[in-house]
């Protein structure tokens, strides 16, 4: 089982991104991201440090596995 990593909220956006959401709108320090034919919306807190609950709530959310959010950010290169 792989770690879930500390990261901000700006690497989980271009994480999600890699997966196929779409950045929907802003709202204060949060942006909100949609699945395409999907009803999942995705709130994602413009924070330096994620905590690792909300990520995982998130990741859960998206439909993917801690493993492939992980495969996603190693694509982003971060």
């Amino acid at each position: 089982m792989v770690k879930l990593p500390v990261v901000s909220g700006k690497d989980v956006i271009k994480a999600f991104r890699k997966a196929g959401c779409s950045v929907d709108r802003q709202t204060g320090r949060h942006v909100v991201m949609m699945k395409p034919d999907s009803s999942v919306t995705l709130s994602i807190p413009l924070h330096s440090e994620v905590k690792r609950g909300t990520l995982r709530s998130l990741i859960k959310d998206a439909g993917l596995t801690v493993e492939e959010f992980v495969r996603l950010l190693e694509r982003c290169n971060i």
